[in-house]
């Protein structure tokens, strides 16, 4: 329980100060994105507490701490601003300006930034998830008539990023106008799942100095992988309201609960003991990928999108505590 300490008392400071910011409208719409940031990202702690594991104490705390600020600020503010100003050729302090004194306009140029947005985070979704079927080391199943034969695949070297590869060049094909913008943003998900999971790989086990490389590796691949799951959410809360002091605390609230939950389940060892629920972790993430690159041809209703998540974990809690029951009985 003390994990939940420092985001309870950040959180309480934050509301309060958006209670007298814009009253009790706003602060209803804070708390509203805080619960759905939070409730909808499951699979996401999920993930992060596996990757967790393989880093020491100290990165982890690095991660509670240091990751806040990153995750608040840079993937919820700074990096949509750079997208945008990307996208609509516009410099970042334009941009930026609109984030604070035109948010109605900002939220259309987010939008018209979508297909970017959506080719990246889907494209470092599907390596996530896809990495981890295709493992022909993986013994334990959960959909064990799938999972059983994405791993005998797993045979074949790196056959995750040419699935990834044909997937965008299919998208590309059956939108031309915005095929150059697919396959960049695309190919920069590609590029840095290849770059950060090799560098983490490379530096394990390696002695003391190269456990701290590795570490601070998996602490950007956890940074990055944060940024997919949640630039998506970012284009959405829009819907909700074009407040962007709203959206950035409601969702940094959530962000907050989430990285304390994940460092939860690591310090508990829920992954050793609910088996499938990192299973069912990945599962949702191959769904929510392959939602936003649905989002890229046609409208994906935000709830949907959250939804998958929140199903597979559900599910994969249900029969992790049912193996539990078998293997106790």
């Amino acid at each position: 329980m003390t994990f939940y300490i420092f985001p309870t008392a950040i959180s309480f400071i934050a509301l309060t100060a958006i209670f007298f910011w814009g009253g009790f409208s706003a602060l209803f719409l804070t708390v509203l994105l805080a619960i759905l940031e939070t409730t909808l990202s499951f699979d996401n702690a999920v993930v992060n507490a596996k990757v967790l594991n393989r880093m020491d104490a100290r990165w982890q705390r690095r991660f509670l701490t240091w990751g806040i600020p990153i995750a608040v600020f840079g993937t919820r503010f700074i990096l949509p601003i750079f997208i945008v100003a990307l996208a609509a050729g516009l410099g970042p302090v334009a941009v930026a300006k609109l984030a604070f004194f035109d948010a109605e306009a900002y939220s259309r140029y987010l939008e018209g930034a979508h297909t970017a947005i959506a080719a990246f985070g889907s494209a470092f979704l599907l390596l996530v998830s896809l990495k981890y079927f295709f493992n022909n080391r993986k013994k334990v199943h959960w959909i064990g008539i799938v999972e059983r034969r994405l791993s005998r695949w797993g045979g074949i070297e790196a056959i995750e990023i040419a699935l990834v590869l044909g997937i965008l060049l299919v998208c590309a094909y059956f939108i031309p106008q915005e095929a150059a913008t697919l396959l960049f943003a695309g190919l920069i998900g590609v590029v840095l799942f290849i770059v950060i999971e090799g560098v983490a790989q490379s530096f394990e086990m390696e002695g003391a100095h190269a456990a701290a490389l590795g570490g601070a590796a998996l602490f950007v691949y956890l940074n990055i992988l944060d940024s997919a799951f949640s630039l998506d959410g970012v284009v959405g809360a829009f819907a909700i309201t074009s407040s962007l002091p709203i959206i950035v605390v409601g969702l940094g609230i959530g962000a907050l609960f989430v990285r304390a939950f994940t460092i939860a389940l690591v310090r508990a060892r829920t992954l050793s003991t609910l088996v499938y629920l990192e299973h069912g972790a990945h599962w949702a993430i191959m769904g929510l990928a392959l939602a936003m690159l649905f989002g890229i041809f046609v409208h994906v209703p935000e709830p949907f999108t959250g939804l998958i998540g929140l199903v597979f974990v559900a599910l994969a809690y249900v029969s992790s505590r049912r193996e539990m029951r078998k293997v106790n009985a």
